[in-house]
């Protein structure tokens, strides 16, 4: 069943909130919310080919997870960005996305936006814009038919291509997020500049993460970006940019294509002393870092009332236990990740 914010129980916003302001003083104005911890791809990466999913009775509801979103934004929230799992597998999701764009519209909220792999895009791309997302981020780490199966498991690469050409239709903001994986893909980064950029996207390069238990060994995956940096100077002119889209990349523009092209580099460089997100999973857990596993459960007092009293006391907090910065490492001795839960629990 959808909803509409009117059906959703009152909320006792007409009381300013006080700012989310972590131990450092970094102003907390981006949360990252998992609406799923399903998919519909399986990349080796990520996740086990077999996994286990929530309960489905265990997730927040949409109208739980629009008003957790609404008290973030009261508490000075300037940008949401959806996410999963795979985001737009859980049903009726546009109509959260409708619920949430009444913030835009009020300019409480500066950005709504969507991480997703691509699978669902020409099915929902014109519906997000509509409701007021702009721009969205790819996932697509390889351009090889062949290779993009090997690495998903499950997906379709011209599947996803024509996603993309839905949602550039639609008029969405493109940026294709590719993880660089050593003897997968890192001899391909070059056709994927040059995709990218021919379609007017931007592209991010991500190093692999320690979240999860895999079937694969992270050891054999990881490639430093760093390196692939480095190679890149071979080919291409790097021009540093100041560019500060809210999240952890940096960004160089490419002279030769134009484009913009980000690092984001968890363990090679990491992007604490900025940070200025926290992550909500689908059943209402709040991370205040992606690489610790300290949280807070939003669902009890989420659900204790409908006044936002005792949600606004675990916000706070939890916001004062955000730590200074995330463990992240590769341990190529003991092969275990460094933090158990998988990235589609936590969210991307």
């Amino acid at each position: 069943m959808s909803f509409t914010p009117s059906t959703l129980p009152a909320q006792n916003t007409a009381t300013a909130a006080p700012a989310l302001v972590d131990p450092f003083g970094r102003h907390v104005s981006y949360l990252r919310v998992s609406v799923t911890d399903r998919c519909d791809f399986r990349c080796l990466y990520c996740m086990s080919e077999n996994m286990s999913f929530l309960p489905r009775k265990e997730l927040l509801t949409l109208e739980e997870l629009d008003r957790l979103c609404s008290a973030f934004v009261t508490k000075g929230v300037r940008k949401l960005r959806i996410t999963g799992g795979e985001p737009l597998v859980r049903k009726n999701i546009m109509s959260l996305f409708k619920g949430l764009s009444r913030h835009l519209e009020t300019g409480r909220l500066d950005e709504l936006t969507l991480t997703t792999n691509g699978s669902q895009l020409a099915r929902y791309a014109d519906d997000l814009k509509a409701f007021g997302v702009r721009r969205i981020n790819v996932s697509i780490d390889t351009l090889d038919p062949v290779k993009f199966k090997a690495i998903t498991r499950w997906g379709d690469l011209a599947n996803v291509l024509t996603g993309l050409e839905a949602a550039k239709r639609a008029g969405l903001s493109i940026k294709i997020n590719a993880v660089a994986l050593k003897g997968v893909n890192e001899h391909e980064i070059d056709d994927l500049i040059r995709f990218a950029h021919g379609e007017g996207h931007d592209l991010t390069l991500i190093e692999t993460m320690p979240l999860g238990e895999i079937e694969g060994d992270r050891t054999d995956q990881y490639l430093p970006l760093s390196i692939v940096r480095a190679r890149l100077l071979d080919t291409w002119t790097l021009e540093d940019l100041p560019l500060n889209t809210g999240g952890p990349a940096r960004y160089v523009h490419v002279k030769e294509t134009g484009g913009r092209l980000g690092f984001i580099t968890p363990m090679t460089h990491n992007f604490c002393e900025s940070c200025n997100r926290v992550r909500i999973t689908c059943t209402g857990t709040l991370y205040m870092c992606l690489g610790q596993e300290d949280a807070a459960d939003l669902r009890a007092p989420l659900r204790e009332s409908p006044d936002n009293g005792a949600l606004f006391e675990a916000i706070d907090a939890a916001i004062a236990r955000k730590p200074k910065g995330h463990d992240f490492v590769i341990d190529r001795r003991q092969k275990r990740p460094t933090v158990a839960r998988h990235m589609s629990v936590t969210g991307g």
